[in-house]
């Protein structure tokens, strides 16, 4: 499996044609208490950038961006009743939604772990 990075702080891990996607630690720690999470339906398409999910937290809400294009084969339903998964587990029980991929090319344009790494430091 490859984990990849969006500069908006989504991370997406890829097996085959599926692409997982959710928050870093470091977008949750920025969000603080995460109280509410608003996935797609299954079946939408999204296109890379599209708004996709929805996260709120006692500070802001926050919209969560397609890091690729796909269609969405499955939502996270334990958010809807834990939200706060997001904060103990962002980057694997966390995770918002699933995409068949349309366009595995978009890779190309996100970050691996040390190029994110080196973004964060420099935030």
């Amino acid at each position: 499996m490859s984990r990849y990075y969006t500069d908006e702080h989504e991370w997406v891990d890829v097996e085959g044609e599926t692409a997982t996607v959710g928050i870093t630690d470091y977008a949750q720690e920025q969000l603080g208490d995460i109280v509410f999470v608003e996935t797609p339906e299954i079946g939408a398409e999204l296109s890379q950038g599209d708004d996709a999910a929805v996260v709120e937290s006692v500070k802001a809400a926050s919209d969560v961006y397609a890091a690729v294009s796909g269609t969405v084969v499955e939502v996270n339903d334990a958010l809807e009743d834990e939200p706060a998964l997001v904060n103990s587990s962002a980057e694997e029980d966390g995770w918002f939604f699933r995409v068949t991929l349309s366009d595995k090319s978009e890779l190309d344009d996100l970050m691996g772990e040390k190029a994110y790494k080196a973004f964060v430091d420099g935030l």
